[in-house]
């Protein structure tokens, strides 16, 4: 019998076990800076995030003004970036500076009027910005099992962890399996 091939496209599957979990991630990178000024070898170590959810933060309103001024700024930094490099094929400074503002001045200006159309034809239907940012709820601190009780016993002597909140690890459900009821005849999917 053959093995299967082992190459840079081929996934290690690494068995690794929970040593701890926080609900923060400075807490996790604690511990992995922890165990690591301790000796332990960190590349059996992953911190996992789990219970991901997506938060937007809202920054401010956008009015027609505000984005033909966003699409100005960008516009323009486009723009000089363009009379850059064709300044390289001129052979005065005169008309390199000229050439850059001359560019820069134009990515304004088309900047500003599709930031101002993009935004009226949106017809406020989002008429605000916004940051988004996927995080976790919880931070799961894993090792390699084989490093396991080790790891724990380094944990043990490691102090200055008092100010994280351990997080208890959620009981496994097991394998996923979707469960979807079928309708009977003549009825409409609940949704």
């Amino acid at each position: 019998m053959t093995e299967p091939p082992v190459g840079p496209e081929t996934p290690v599957v690494v068995d690794r076990r929970l040593l701890v979990s926080y609900d923060n991630y400075p807490a996790a990178q604690r511990t992995v800076d922890g165990l690591s000024d301790s000796g332990f070898p960190v590349e059996n170590l992953a911190i996992v995030g789990s219970d991901l959810r997506l938060e937007e933060t809202v920054t401010g309103r956008v009015t027609n003004a505000r984005a033909a001024l966003r699409g100005a700024g960008s516009g323009a930094a486009f723009g000089a970036v363009v009379g850059l490099f064709l300044g390289l094929f001129t052979t005065t400074t005169g008309s390199f500076v000229v050439l850059v503002l001359w560019a820069a001045l134009w990515g304004a200006v088309m900047g500003a009027a599709f930031g101002f159309i993009n935004h009226a034809f949106q017809g406020g239907k989002r008429d605000f910005g916004s940051r988004s940012a996927i995080v976790a709820g919880r931070y799961d601190v894993l090792v390699a099992a084989s490093a396991l009780d080790h790891a724990r016993s380094i944990m043990e002597g490691v102090t200055g962890q008092a100010d994280t909140m351990v997080v208890e690890t959620p009981p496994t459900a097991g394998a996923y399996t979707r469960h979807r009821e079928q309708p009977a005849a003549g009825e409409s999917t609940p949704r």
